[in-house]
């Protein structure tokens, strides 16, 4: 097992962490997420663009009203990595509860 370094990275790892609590069919808006993760909206877009490029989230962009909206959500492939990178995390959790007798 071995860490997904597009995940490790704190933002970034925040976003799937936030991205995975919805349901498959759910996304959420760029705003909101901007809020959750606590990140501007250039640093938000920049790690989104890496997370999209990596197949991990689906970007959609549409009109609501008269306003632009994007919405982002996570893909099969990003659910499957966020499980697999916080599996191994876990693991180094353990093994640390273990080396101090916990």
């Amino acid at each position: 097992m071995v860490a997904d370094e597009l995940i490790h990275q704190s933002t970034r790892l925040r976003i799937m962490a936030v991205l995975n609590v919805l349901t498959e069919e759910e996304a959420l808006d760029f705003s909101r997420l901007k809020m959750i993760v606590q990140a501007t909206d250039g640093n938000l877009g920049a790690h989104l663009d890496t997370l999209g490029k990596a197949g991990y989230v689906e970007i959609e962009k549409g009109l609501v009203g008269r306003r632009l909206q994007t919405r982002v959500r996570a893909t099969d492939a990003g659910r499957r990595a966020f499980r697999e990178h916080a599996a191994y995390l876990r693991t180094i959790l353990d093994q640390a509860g273990v080396a101090q007798g916990g």
